[in-house]
């Protein structure tokens, strides 16, 4: 009787899991390359988390980080209706939704395997796109574009790194947290590390040919960060130092801009301080709800100093100052809190992982690594504002939650729950 009862719910499980595999992996491949594929995957993802049949004995997810969450958003509103232009800024606050893909990916990654099927096929997916754009720079035409036939998608505007993205920034940002994500897996003994190494040393190069100064930044404080808390720290360091030597060997161009970074001759980084100026004069004008989402491309013509090289931007090359002037000081510390609770429960999660797996370590201690080189490369880019840079982060940001909710019950109970 037992057999005949378990076995329609055998297939009903089977069934539910081959369908949240199948639209993981069509996120995977938009992660990587289109933002169309990752908005339309989550979309199908959460409707069919909202409706679909639960399998049985599932946990409840829950909906961790809904206070500071919740925060942010409802002080994105006010900063819109306060502002000059509150429809226009309505408008803008349209990013929220991105926050939302966090809640999307914490119920469908309702286990440690399932993160870790996750992070590897996103590995995967940003490996093979890191190949094709060391190719994309590699056999770049000398006009540095290619205006007709099938490869124009690749080698249109291809002087620098930017795979299947419109601009080499948002490579560099996805590059950084991926590869930073998985480095505590990488520093791993055993089989995995032999296919893993390549790509990832071959992800470090294509990271160099972004050009992407900020979030080299981003890489190194990420890495070397989470290379400090791994127990092989030592060999870690020496293989990071080798990989990047290896880079600036492959392509010496990458080198010459690493000297520029701190050089306040150059042109770039006037402008950004000019940026910098700009906005903490706003911040100060505008302190408790800011100029609204939006207003930056309103307001920079009228208020940049004469020394700014550029007249015209929407945003300020700084998430942190970004969040101040369109949401005023209540909006960035309600922003900043998201960070602070992550970051929180994610040091508890590692507190509770048992002696030895190193398994569950590398997919808490990846992702706060990965989070991290988020935040400084945001010093340096309004990578908050980044679409495709946010999904990876928000993504990642549910790791943490799925290995909390799969640990031993003995673990759970020693510290504070998830939400």
């Amino acid at each position: 009787m037992s057999d005949a009862t378990d076995a329609p719910s055998a297939a009903g499980w089977w069934r539910t899991t081959a369908v949240r595999d199948g639209l993981l992996v069509a996120l995977t491949l938009g992660l990587a390359a289109s933002i169309s594929l990752s908005e339309a995957t989550l979309v199908v993802l959460a409707a069919w988390l909202a409706f679909g049949r639960r399998a049985a004995g599932a946990r409840r997810a829950g909906w961790p980080l809904a206070g500071p969450l919740v925060g942010f958003a409802a002080w994105t509103l006010v900063a819109a209706l306060a502002s000059p232009r509150p429809v226009e800024s309505l408008a803008a606050t349209k990013g929220l939704l991105t926050l939302g893909a966090f809640y999307v990916m914490r119920h469908a990654l309702p286990d440690r395997p399932a993160a870790r099927r996750f992070l590897t096929g996103l590995f995967v997916a940003v490996s093979v796109v890191a190949l094709l754009s060391v190719l994309q720079v590699g056999l770049c035409p000398p006009s540095g574009s290619v205006d007709t036939g099938p490869v124009r998608l690749l080698f249109r505007k291809c002087a620098r790194a930017r795979g299947f993205f419109s601009i080499y920034m948002t490579l560099a940002g996805v590059l950084t947290q991926v590869l930073v994500a998985t480095l505590p897996r990488l520093a791993r003994a055993g089989r995995e590390r032999a296919w893993m190494a390549p790509l990832w040393a071959l992800g470090v190069v294509a990271l160099g040919l972004t050009y992407v100064r900020g979030a080299w930044l981003g890489f190194a404080a990420g890495a070397v960060g989470c290379a400090l808390l791994l127990r092989r720290r030592g060999l870690v360091l020496a293989t990071l130092a080798v990989v990047v030597a290896a880079a600036l060997v492959v392509e010496p161009g990458v080198l010459a801009r690493l000297r520029t970074i701190g050089d306040l001759r150059d042109d770039t980084a006037r402008d950004r301080l000019a940026m910098l100026d700009t906005g903490l004069r706003l911040v100060q004008a505008h302190p408790i709800t800011g100029v609204g989402p939006g207003g930056v491309k309103r307001l920079y013509p009228l208020w940049a100093p004469p020394e700014a090289l550029r007249r015209s931007t929407s945003h300020l090359h700084d998430t942190p100052l970004q969040i101040a002037v369109e949401r005023g000081v209540p909006g960035l510390a309600a922003w900043i809190a998201i960070w602070v609770a992550f970051f929180g429960v994610s040091v508890r999660t590692l507190a509770r992982v048992p002696k030895g797996d190193e398994d569950a370590r590398a997919l808490v201690l990846g992702p706060m690594a990965a989070i991290a080189a988020f935040l400084v490369a945001g010093l340096f880019e309004y990578n908050f504002g980044d679409t495709e840079v946010l999904l990876v982060a928000v993504a990642l940001m549910a790791l943490p939650f799925a290995v909390a909710s799969d640990l031993p019950e003995a673990a759970r109970n020693r510290g504070a729950g998830e939400t």
